[in-house]
């Protein structure tokens, strides 16, 4: 099975595609819940960093605060149309509250390997979609890391209705790790977002999520709404903030988060 991937990835990272000359307009996997189709230009790298991520998660009596910093993303340029990605989260810290009493605990993340393989418009300009197949490692500990190993495959797509405007899509399926840490279940999501640039550095997302999480000690339907800016004080430079806010009561209540990306 692992040959078989390989060859599938290295078939997609060669398929020929159409070239630009011209060094691309900036595009971040920050912020918003959603996955850009566009790629990185070969040789260039992102670094992408979330500074900080606060989530709170309420139910029947508890109340759990996740705080992240260090979530890292390098993202490389292997192709016109093709990049390879790897992200680790450097630090996490736990706060749950439950029956009176106070639980903390901290840890670091899983890494996430990943190829994105853009099939149209791999700048993001006009109608762009891609396929990102992913794998995590579980090299972190709870509650930040999963336990165990995961994988998944997104598929991004975007279309410019004009210079200012841009509406999203990603569909995501995964084989996610079961809550008990042991073992991996069915999991799909879809995101719809739309784009609006305020001014030349300045853009506006929102965004909206539907996910399907079929673990084994519970369905769960989650609807999340989101919305995030990105300033660009500079072309190869972006810092962000974002928040989203949970629709059921499935959801995590809220989450809010800011970082910053660096083109290399």
């Amino acid at each position: 099975m692992m040959r078989i991937g390989i060859v599938v990835f290295g078939a997609l990272a060669l398929m020929p595609t159409a070239a630009s000359a011209q060094e691309r307009e900036f595009c971040s996997d920050r912020p918003g819940i959603g996955t850009p189709a566009c790629t990185v230009s070969p040789g260039q790298v992102y670094v992408e960093a979330g500074i900080g991520d606060w989530t709170l998660e309420r139910s029947a009596g508890e109340r759990d605060d996740t705080f992240l910093t260090g979530d890292f993303l390098v993202r490389y340029g292997v192709a016109d149309h093709a990049e390879v990605q790897i992200g680790w989260t450097a630090l996490g810290f736990s706060r749950e509250r439950a029956a009176g009493t106070i639980d903390h605990r901290s840890a670091a993340g899983d890494v996430t390997l990943a190829m994105r393989r853009n099939l149209a418009n791999p700048d993001g300009s006009g109608f762009s979609v891609a396929v990102m197949p992913f794998v995590t490692l579980p090299v972190g500990r709870e509650p930040i890391g999963a336990g165990d190993w995961s994988a998944g495959a997104l598929v991004p797509l975007s279309y410019e209705l004009s210079d200012k405007v841009n509406l999203a899509a990603t569909t995501e399926i995964d084989a996610a790790v079961d809550e008990d840490g042991s073992g991996r279940h069915l999991a799909f999501s879809e995101v719809v977002g739309a784009s609006l640039q305020l001014a030349k550095t300045l853009t506006a997302t929102a965004e909206y999520q539907v996910m399907a999480d079929h673990d084994p000690q519970g369905h769960k339907v989650q609807h999340l709404s989101g919305l995030s800016l990105g300033w660009q004080p500079e072309k190869k430079l972006q810092f962000d903030v974002g928040a989203n806010a949970g629709l059921d009561h499935d959801a995590p209540e809220v989450e809010v988060y800011f970082g910053v990306s660096r083109r290399f």
